[in-house]
């Protein structure tokens, strides 16, 4: 395998093998504690591990220069994860299971990202992705049938 294809695999990898942790540990939290209070030491090791990463694997011969880069999507992308994390923890309270939620939460994130997608940035949409479209709402309906 050369290393282009590995460059657009392993993302992908990661992302499946990060997200199918984290929906283990978000259907894992106990019932009772506060999703919020959970959330504080959830961002509270992030913060420590991005840390770590930003000066061990980054290297930045800046750290100041590399953050006064940054612009309203960090605020913004800061207050989604939030919300993203607290619905699939809420998701999973009100009895979702594991093999569905993030199913049909990804299914329907896949739909609109693709309308955002040919809205905001433009993209072509084509024949393909309109019917994949219509297999994922039939999906969609066989799965929370």
């Amino acid at each position: 395998m050369d290393s282009g294809a590995l460059t657009l695999i392993f993302p992908m990898v990661l992302v499946v093998l990060a997200n199918t942790i984290y929906n283990i540990c978000a259907k894992s939290t106990p019932g009772d504690v506060n999703p919020f209070a959970t959330l504080i030491v959830t961002y509270f090791i992030a913060m420590l591990v991005t840390i770590v990463l930003f000066f061990a694997i980054a290297k930045p011969d800046n750290a100041i220069l590399e953050l006064s880069k940054i612009n309203w999507t960090s605020i913004v992308l800061g207050i989604a994860i939030v919300a993203l994390e607290t619905g699939y923890i809420l998701i999973y309270r009100v009895g979702w299971n594991v093999s569905n939620a993030s199913v049909v939460a990804n299914i329907c994130l896949a739909c609109t990202l693709l309308i955002v997608g040919f809205v905001v940035y433009k993209e072509n949409i084509s024949l393909k992705q309109i019917l994949g479209i219509v297999i994922c709402i039939i999906g969609l309906i066989l799965v929370t049938k």
